[in-house]
């Protein structure tokens, strides 16, 4: 993997990690807003939900980085 080949992968996923990002934080604002305050294990559960999901869901919708993309 060269210096190119990886700058390009970051830039064609840097506002997807962004995106991801804002989603945990929305969806742990709107869980402790419905159930009250979380503890550790449910707030990370949450985070890892969206963390693993995220992906399938851009997929699903067409939307996926190249890098992203199952050869």
């Amino acid at each position: 993997m060269t210096e190119t080949d990886t700058a390009e992968k970051v830039r064609q996923l840097a506002p997807h990690w962004g995106v991801m990002f804002v989603v945990m934080f929305v969806v742990l604002a709107i869980a402790e807003r419905v159930v009250g305050s979380l503890s550790f294990l449910p707030s990370m559960l949450l985070v890892f939900l969206v963390a693993f999901g995220y992906p399938v869901v851009v997929r699903a919708l067409g939307v996926a980085p190249p890098v992203w993309e199952r050869s």
